[in-house]
């Protein structure tokens, strides 16, 4: 009993928003009659379809998971190997490994003060004959300045791909992020503002490049006695569709609870010294997914998260170290010029967001951040 008031007290620095057992069990009861549990069943086309519409994208292919997303993604695109790939080192590891993966150079690009996203004014210095594409993130749920890279790309006739993990759902003067790019990659983890367990989509704009996606998921199986492709095993299951499609129907209302909750923070923080909320841009329509503050220095950082700990608060410095700097690299591009990257990573704090995180929760974290700042 001890044990599950302590757990009580925890405050983690994010939440599944779920369905109801009743809902969700009612979702997957067919799955016993029909035995139907993978391989392009009922739930996962129905959640393909009603992403579609959601997301505004001609064409959506489901996968396992974001990281099999974007790796399939740029795999699709039959860059030659050495290829060189330019994006930012201020994303989760994930997006730098499915780079390598695929037999590609990375080119770190450094990014901005005011949304923390790849800087587009240095991008085309770090073009070279051997550049492919260009790989931003939309951090936090920040855009990235999605007209002048298109117009970069254009003029030097690369493709863009973009990790879309943070911004399931957000939109762009008007028009929803699936629709940029060549590729749109997903993430629908258990942390995402929309998940399906574990899972993620590719969105794309032909049924050429879809059908691509879905060869190279489902080992380029097109009949029972037709392999047109090599690829891997990579399709989402019967169960993960199901939570999607009980998630998708309550999105809306976890986006406003979420809302919410960041504009309270927004209150409370507004006038604490030594911290600085990323204010979001008026052009974007925003998830809320996540909640970033950055501190003046490093050590105060580290401290205010150590603080939160011992009081049962889980923040997370989100993202550090840069990708580029993790030890797997062997310090292949720790020297790499990216200052204003570096800075933010060694300042970067995200605090606790959830849909049914409660006032005097938020009340509680402010609290250890003001008594020890």
């Amino acid at each position: 009993m001890k044990e599950e008031k302590k757990m009580e007290k925890k405050i983690l620095v994010t939440r599944s928003s779920m369905p109801s057992y009743e809902e969700y069990c009612e979702m997957i009861k067919p799955l016993w009659e029909s035995h139907w549990l993978t391989n392009m069943g009922e739930y996962h086309r129905a959640l393909e379809q009603k992403l579609e519409e959601y997301l505004h994208t001609e064409y959506l292919s489901l996968t396992v998971n974001g990281h099999m997303a974007l790796e399939l993604a740029i795999q699709s695109m039959n860059f030659p190997e050495g290829a060189e790939v330019i994006t930012t080192p201020f994303t989760f590891i994930s997006t730098t490994h499915a780079i390598i993966r695929n037999k590609l150079k990375p080119v770190f690009c450094d990014i901005k003060d005011d949304d923390l996203t790849i800087d587009e004014e240095k991008i085309e210095s770090l073009i070279t004959e051997k550049t492919v594409a260009i790989l931003p993130v939309h951090v936090y749920g920040n855009v990235c300045n999605i007209t002048k890279i298109q117009e970069i790309a254009w003029k030097y006739d690369l493709k863009v791909i973009y990790d879309a993990a943070h911004a399931f759902g957000e939109e762009y003067d008007g028009k929803n992020v699936a629709e940029f790019g060549d590729l749109s990659v997903f993430s629908f983890h258990a942390t995402k503002v929309f998940n399906t367990i574990e899972g993620g989509a590719v969105c794309c704009h032909s049924k050429e490049m879809w059908d691509k996606i879905y060869n190279l998921k489902n080992f380029g199986i097109r009949s029972e006695s037709l392999v047109v492709s090599v690829g891997a095993n990579a399709k989402m299951n019967e169960f993960q569709a199901a939570m999607g499609l009980c998630n998708l129907r309550h999105l809306e209302e976890e986006i406003q609870k979420r809302k919410k909750v960041v504009e309270y923070y927004n209150v409370l923080l507004k006038n604490i010294k030594g911290i600085t909320c990323l204010n979001k841009k008026t052009n974007i329509k925003s998830n809320y997914a996540y909640y970033p503050v950055v501190f003046e220095t490093k050590e105060q950082r580290e401290y205010i998260y150590e603080k939160l700990k011992e009081n049962d608060i889980f923040s997370r410095r989100y993202f550090y170290p840069l990708t580029s700097d993790e030890v797997c690299f062997k310090n292949k591009y720790i020297k790499q010029d990216l200052q204003k990257a570096r800075y933010y990573s060694d300042r970067i704090l995200v605090l606790p967001l959830y849909a049914d995180l409660k006032n005097e929760e938020v009340e509680r974290i402010v609290d250890v951040i003001r008594k020890n700042l």
